[in-house]
């Protein structure tokens, strides 16, 4: 997509007018995984009577003026911070599909047993009493589950933490709740995801309106290449370990109730291990086409080391209305040599 020049951003929905008329700045963080996705944006009150009373539900679109704007999803108002001197107001909106009222109970603590069942049933069970309607990827609603335990846990929170153990991501969109796969939860939403190809110019110095800047981090403990989980060999008639991936190996101290989970538990580990062994952040020019859970492309004008495929994990875009427009990007993968290669 080629970028303009001149930032554009519309605020729709509820309180349209005095939101466009009246903004600052604005940042949007589009996140993969577990956070929510989130919509701050910072008002001029000079010159109000009153506080405003700011509420209900608005969308984003943002972009260039030269190359139009693009959607970017729809929030609800969470929270409301006024300051003095000088007089403004900071606005918080969530994607998440909470109120207030949480009529079902989706924030209540509860305790229970679940099991024998599969994750997707679980999961099913768990978001449909909530009202959502669920999506789950079908490499994940197989795996069987012999019994797990809810312990004072609110169905959210469980629902995370069963979805972290099998390497999976469970976050709502709307009026969905999705389970999936890293870099595949979007897609199953029903978003359509591109693949973002960036460029370093010859003359990149900081001031300049195509001015990139990249820091890259290979995490130590993320050096395990395998993974080894005890469990119950109902067969056998004994405590056995599972093995996965190769030495050297990292140990999940958690016993299993069964030979099956312990092995998606280990594949699971060993897939998270790889991904996130080399970590990349790069703050680079507005372009409304990067999301969470895309592909950035790194082309042959970066430095080898960081050419290739990286999975978008976190997009911070922020800026203020016809000025600026930068995004920030936090992405991770496997080995860059090995990616520029594919």
């Amino acid at each position: 997509m080629a970028q303009g020049f001149t930032p554009a951003i519309e605020i729709y929905g509820a309180n349209k007018d005095l939101l466009n008329q009246r903004l600052i700045s604005w940042e949007h963080i589009d996140a993969a995984g577990m956070e929510s996705d989130q919509l701050t944006l910072v008002l001029d009150l000079e010159g109000l009577e009153g506080l405003p009373t700011l509420g209900g539900i608005i969308g984003l679109r943002v972009g260039y003026l030269e190359t139009g704007l693009v959607e970017k999803g729809q929030f609800k108002v969470t929270r409301l911070t006024p300051t003095l001197f000088p007089l403004r107001l900071t606005l918080v909106a969530t994607a998440a599909p909470f109120s207030g009222k949480d009529e079902t109970g989706f924030k209540e603590r509860r305790t229970a047993s679940h099991g024998p069942t599969t994750l997707g049933g679980l999961f099913r069970k768990l978001v449909e009493s909530h009202g959502f309607s669920p999506r789950v990827d079908p490499e994940l609603a197989l795996i069987r589950i012999a019994h797990v335990d809810q312990s004072n846990e609110t169905d959210m929170g469980f629902i995370t933490r069963l979805a972290k153990k099998y390497d999976a991501v469970a976050k709502p969109f709307n009026d969905l709740y999705v389970l999936a796969k890293p870099a595949q939860l979007k897609t199953l939403s029903g978003q359509v995801i591109p693949n973002v190809r960036l460029s370093v110019t010859h003359t990149n110095r900081p001031g300049d309106h195509a001015f990139i800047s990249a820091t890259l981090e290979e995490t130590a403990r993320t050096q395990n290449q395998g993974c080894k989980v005890c469990c119950w060999d109902a067969n056998a008639g004994k405590q056995v370990e599972v093995k996965t991936g190769s030495a050297p190996f990292k140990v999940i101290r958690q016993k299993q109730a069964s030979v099956e989970e312990a092995k998606a538990i280990g594949e699971a580990e060993v897939r998270k291990m790889l991904r996130e062994k080399y970590t990349l952040k790069v703050t680079c020019p507005g372009d409304p086409l990067l999301v969470a859970e895309g592909l950035l492309v790194l082309d042959d004008t970066w430095p080898d080391f960081m050419r290739g495929r990286w999975s978008i994990e976190k997009v911070t875009a922020s800026g203020k209305p016809e000025e600026s427009y930068r995004c920030l990007i936090e992405a991770n993968g496997r080995d860059p040599e090995a990616k520029a290669k594919d």
